[in-house]
């Protein structure tokens, strides 16, 4: 059925179907009926929680940054079965992002390519959203409400926060935009991300050379500890890094006593693709994410774990499609996955297909 609706989504501009689709489920979710059989579809009942930095998670399955930039859609996506949804990335002030079109699919390739440009309501208008989502949450569990989908009155849910800074900051001041973030979404989210590796933001990347990283994360790290209970730090890395920049990277990472990287972010590469050349031309700038950045996924993955003997905690994100693929990221030493593009191509039942495949 999702492939018959596919087509016909797929004839139409990216961004604005992304929009439309989930403005049409966020609708019929708020019909409890309509959100209680939409969970019995989708969403795995048996399911082996995951512990990760002291959290727990229901299922090893996310949602990556990118998708609910705004914490908008946290009911709907929690009725799909996703074990935690990381929102943003998000910026200090609210921005516009790109210039339209900026988001654009790739089929013969199950990928897309993305010139978003961290398109946010701002900290302040996302930690409200959040706040919203928490104190209906805790009410339906005081007042004995079910679960979307269950008889019991608790699920563990996770929310991530992915942060970054607004385009109009300069490189040398980024410290101070992911401070805002930080202690803007500190009450409402459970992990945070750092995100200095998106290809769409001009110099952001630069970030992720080690001095740069050392100052923005250590800052962080020190403003985390003066939390009564800090909550974990990891960062987002580029999968278009060298070895040498991905040795800087877990050195760091372990010199600051990071709880983790997510590997990896979109890619800038064109590399074995079935789609032509000339289209790729039109099409233009952006990072590329989906089934093409798998396999490089996965090396760094491999390679971090085997670096550091499995001391680095990981998030697999990029080319998530399958339960080979989630047994893959497994095997090569992440201990959770997130997909996104997986999800516009396979549909509302990834999460349920992929752990029960």
């Amino acid at each position: 059925m999702y492939r018959i609706i596919r087509s016909i989504l797929f004839g139409f501009d990216a961004e604005a179907v992304h929009h439309f689709s989930m403005n049409i489920f966020k609708a019929a979710c708020s019909v409890q009926w309509i959100r209680k059989w939409l969970s019995k579809q989708f969403r795995p009942l048996k399911t082996k929680p995951i512990q990760f930095n002291g959290l727990t998670f229901s299922n090893p399955i996310g949602l990556a940054a990118g998708f609910d930039k705004n914490a908008m859609y946290l009911r709907e996506l929690q009725t799909l079965g996703f074990g935690h949804i990381e929102i943003g990335t998000v910026t200090p002030l609210p921005q516009s992002g790109n210039e339209k079109p900026r988001l654009f699919r790739l089929p013969k390739d199950k990928a897309l390519i993305n010139r978003m440009g961290f398109n946010n309501s701002g900290v302040k208008k996302v930690a409200e959203n959040l706040q919203v989502w928490r104190n209906n949450t805790a009410s339906g569990k005081r007042n004995g409400a079910l679960s979307p989908d269950t008889n019991t009155t608790s699920i563990n849910f996770i929310i991530g926060g992915n942060i970054g800074k607004n385009k109009i900051t300069p490189n040398e001041e980024a410290w101070k935009d992911y401070e805002i973030c930080f202690t803007t979404l500190f009450d409402w989210v459970d992990y945070f991300v750092v995100n200095v590796s998106s290809p769409n933001t001009p110099g952001l990347r630069e970030l992720q050379e080690k001095e740069s990283l050392r100052k923005i994360l250590s800052h962080l790290q020190s403003l985390n500890r003066q939390q009564q209970s800090p909550k974990p730090l990891l960062l987002k890395i580029a999968p278009d890094l060298s070895e040498p920049q991905i040795n800087d990277v877990v050195e760091l990472a372990l010199e600051i006593k990071l709880d983790g990287l997510v590997i990896s972010n979109t890619t800038i590469k064109r590399t074995h693709l079935q789609t032509g050349q000339k289209e790729l031309d039109k099409i233009g700038a952006g990072g590329l994410s989906g089934k093409p950045l798998s396999q490089r996924s996965t090396e760094i993955i491999r390679y971090v774990h085997q670096q550091t003997n499995g001391q680095i905690p990981i998030i697999a994100s990029g080319g998530v499609f399958t339960s080979s693929d989630l047994k893959e990221k497994l095997t090569a030493g992440a201990s959770l996955v997130q997909v996104w593009t997986g999800f516009i191509y396979e549909g509302p039942g990834i999460v349920k297909k992929i752990l029960f495949d």
